[in-house]
């Protein structure tokens, strides 16, 4: 039988665990403000804000508070095996996993997280159905923005400058600096992380953007492609054309008529 049980917790900075506590469920905490240790046996790591910790069932585990700090904790139990084989290749062979998230990728865990806390405390015809779909949700959120090296965490620091200044064109040696790697070894590095070149992703990210300002707004053409780096309506319908197959005008008109 599924049992999901998720709360946020706030602790002052003398808080701690008074032991080693083990349960059997399977636990994810996400540190959504302040500092803390995760402690595992003989061993103690350092957890702050961004981070989430994926525990296994039955492992003995504690938390202490460094400074002030909130938790959004989920403790599931009777989770289905194929919904559970996803939460187990992320915990590497039954060891705890700290998977440290971008400060955009943090924004859009808590706002899941908190559209969680939503669905679980709504009346719904199905309720376990929905509980597999947003738990499914949540896994596979971390699992996409999980990585093994340490140097990856600088890759998406990069990568969500991109996203946050995509009218901007990309300076490389800026973003290498940032990243402490020379040019060659940032667009490996994120050609690793993300699957393709800052200049495509960035590509990606303009695409997006303006297809959510094409089909959620009323902006005209020319604000549109200026919120996303085109100084030139001219130029803005060329590179949309290409990447679509069709102007933005026309992209527009169909998306109504569709959703109509």
């Amino acid at each position: 039988m599924l049992e999901i049980r998720s709360f946020i917790g706030t602790h002052d900075k003398d808080w701690e665990d008074e032991r080693l506590w083990s349960h059997q469920d399977m636990e994810i905490s996400v540190v959504l403000e302040g500092s803390g240790r995760f402690r595992e046996a003989d061993k103690e790591i350092m957890v702050e804000a961004g981070h989430v910790v994926l525990i296994p069932p039955d492992l003995p585990h504690s938390f202490h508070a460094i400074t002030p700090i909130r938790f959004g904790v989920l403790l599931i139990n009777g989770l289905p095996l194929k919904n559970r084989e996803l939460f187990n290749r992320m915990v590497m062979n039954g060891h705890p996993r700290i998977i440290v998230l971008s400060r955009l990728d943090q924004d859009h865990y808590e706002r899941l997280f908190r559209e969680w806390l939503r669905i679980r405390s709504s009346m719904l015809k199905e309720p376990e159905r929905n509980y597999l779909a947003w738990i499914e949700i949540l896994l596979l959120f971390l699992n996409e923005h999980s990585h093994a090296e340490q140097q990856a965490l600088s890759i998406t620091h990069a990568g969500d400058y991109i996203r946050e200044h995509v009218q901007n064109s990309i300076q490389i040696t800026a973003l290498a600096e940032i990243c402490g790697l020379s040019e060659e070894g940032f667009r490996k590095s994120f050609n690793k992380v993300y699957g393709m070149t800052p200049k495509h992703y960035q590509q990606m990210c303009r695409l997006a953007e303006a297809k959510w300002q094409l089909s959620s707004t009323d902006r005209d053409m020319q604000s549109i492609a200026q919120m996303i780096g085109f100084s030139g309506l001219h130029s803005f319908s060329l590179w949309f054309k290409k990447m679509e197959g069709v102007p933005p005008t026309e992209w527009r008109t169909r998306q109504r008529l569709y959703h109509s």
